[in-house]
C-alpha cells in the first residue's frame, strides 16, 4: 500500500504558521512580480477567487473582502517543506518527495493503515504547523484519488484508506478529468468514447487503450485497477537541467542592469548545481522584451559549451556575460531574462581536466567556502560584484512576509 501526503493549500498554510491571527481568514499568495494569484486558502476560494486571477484588477475587491495578500516567500516555503518531509521520514523507510508539498510513502506490510494515516496528519500538523491530507491505496494513481477524497469529501477529516471493497464506488464518483495523468486532450478523446468517470476508464480493455493511445495511458488504467505500474522512486532522478529566470520589476534598458540580472541568475543557478552535486557542460541565456508588444517584440538566446563540466560561479558568470553581449540590442525595454544549465553530471562522474587538475581542486574548495559563508551568515552575503548592489530591477514583492526560519533579523520573537 502507498500513501500520498499532500499539504493543504501549502503556500497559504505556510503564511499562517507564524501568523495564527490569520487562521480561518481568507489569504491569497501572488506569483513573481505580484502578477496573479497562485495559491488561496479555502476561505478565499469560498469568496469566489481562483488561481490565475490578475492581482491589479482585483486589488480593490480583495481589500473590501478583507483578504490578506502575500507575495511569494520561497525561502519560507522551501524551509517548511523540508521540515514536513523530515517528519514524514519518521513513518516509513521508503519515501518519494514528489513536489514541494507532496510525498509518497510505502506502507507495504503495515497494519492499521487508517490509524497510521490519522497519526501522520496529527504529527505533521503538531511538529511543523502545516495541515496535510493523507490518502492510502494500492497504487500511486489510486493514492492520488484517495487523497482527493480525504481532502475534499466531508466526513473523512483529512485521512482516507481506499479498501478493495469500496474502490469501484469511489471511482464512479471521480470525473475522468480529475484522474492523475489524464490531461485536457486525453479527457476529450475519452469523453468521445463514452468515458465520463474513473470507473468507466478502468473497465476499458487495456490492450485497446495501449493501441489507441500509448503505454503510459495503459499504465494509468492498470493503476486504477489496483495493479501497481509506477514504482516508488526513493532516489531522485538524475537532473536534466537547471533553470533560473525572472521577470523584472520594471523594464530594463541599460546593458549594465541587464548584465547584473544575468549575473545574479547565473550565480543562483551555480548555487543550485552545487546543492545537487552536479556540474554543467553547457550554459544558455535568454533575454526578451514584453511578449504582448508585437510591434517591437524581441527575444534571443545564446549558448556556450565548456571544455569540461563546471559549477564554478566565476566561470559560469564569465560565460553568461560574454553570451549576453552577443544578443543584447541597446535601446530595447527588456522584461525578462533567464539562465539554463545543461549537460549535467554528478561531481563523481566528471573526468578532471588533464591540463589543470589543481585548478579544479582550488575551484571546488573556493566554491565550498563561498557556500559555507552564505549558509552561515545569510544568502548572498558573499557574491560576485557583477550581480549588482541596489538591484532596482529585482522582481516586485510588495507584500512579502518575513523569512521567519531562514533570516535571524526576521525571526518573530513575540
Amino acid at each position: 500500500m502507498l500513501a500520498l501526503v499532500d499539504c493543504n493549500n501549502f503556500y497559504a498554510s505556510c503564511e499562517r504558521v507564524f501568523r495564527p491571527d490569520l487562521l480561518e481568514k481568507p489569504i491569497v499568495v501572488l506569483s513573481n512580480n505580484d502578477g496573479c494569484v497562485i495559491a488561496l486558502s479555502n476561505e478565499a476560494k469560498d469568496l469566489g477567487y481562483k488561481r490565475g486571477d490578475v492581482f491589479f484588477k482585483l486589488k480593490g475587491q480583495l481589500k473590501n473582502d478583507n483578504v490578506t495578500v502575500f507575495s511569494s516567500n520561497y525561502a519560507l516555503y522551501g524551509d517548511l517543506s523540508a521540515r514536513v518531509m523530515k517528519v514524514l521520514e519518521q513513518f516509513s523507510p521508503d519515501i518519494e518527495v514528489y513536489s514541494i508539498d507532496e510525498a509518497f510513502l510505502s506502507f507495504t506490510g503495515f497494519f492499521d493503515l487508517e490509524v497510521c494515516a490519522r497519526e501522520i496528519r496529527d504529527v505533521v500538523k503538531r511538529w511543523s504547523g502545516i495541515p496535510v491530507s493523507v490518502g492510502i491505496a494500492p497504487t500511486k494513481t489510486l493514492a492520488k484519488i484517495a487523497n482527493r477524497v480525504a481532502k475534499r469529501w466531508p466526513g473523512y477529516g483529512g485521512a482516507f484508506v481506499m479498501e478493495e471493497g469500496i474502490r469501484e464506488d469511489i471511482l464512479a464518483k471521480i470525473e475522468i478529468g480529475d484522474v492523475w495523468g489524464v490531461g485536457r486532450q486525453l479527457k476529450k478523446h475519452l469523453n468521445e468514447m463514452g468515458v465520463e468517470n474513473a470507473l468507466d476508464f478502468a473497465r476499458l480493455d487495456p490492450r485497446l487503450v495501449r493501441k489507441k493511445f500509448s503505454v503510459v495511458v495503459e499504465r494509468t488504467l492498470r493503476e486504477l485497477c489496483g495493479i501497481s505500474c509506477i514504482p516508488l522512486e526513493g532516489v531522485k532522478p538524475h537532473p536534466q537541467n537547471i533553470t533560473v529566470s525572472r521577470g523584472f520589476k520594471g523594464r530594463i534598458k541599460k546593458g549594465r542592469a541587464l548584465a547584473e540580472a544575468v549575473s545574479f541568475y547565473t550565480s543562483r543557478a551555480a548555487e543550485k548545481a552545487r546543492e545537487k552535486k552536479v556540474a554543467a557542460r553547457t550554459i544558455s541565456i535568454f533575454i526578451r522584451t514584453n511578449p504582448f508588444d508585437n510591434a517591437i517584440f524581441y527575444a534571443k538566446s545564446a549558448a556556450y559549451s565548456f571544455p569540461t563540466e563546471t559549477n564554478d560561479t566565476r566561470k559560469l558568470v564569465e560565460a553568461a556575460i560574454v553570451l549576453l553581449k552577443e544578443i543584447y540590442i541597446p535601446g530595447r525595454s527588456y522584461q525578462k531574462a533567464g539562465v539554463m544549465l545543461f549537460g549535467l553530471k554528478y561531481n563523481d562522474e566528471i573526468t578532471p581536466d588533464f591540463w589543470s587538475p589543481f585548478e579544479d581542486k582550488k575551484s571546488t574548495r573556493l566554491m565550498g567556502l563561498l557556500d559555507e559563508i552564505n549558509q552561515t551568515h545569510g544568502h548572498d552575503t558573499l557574491r560576485l560584484a557583477t550581480s549588482g548592489q541596489n538591484r532596482t530591477w529585482f522582481m516586485a514583492r510588495e507584500h512579502l512576509s518575513p523569512r521567519f526560519t531562514t533570516k535571524w533579523d526576521e525571526l518573530r520573537w513575540v
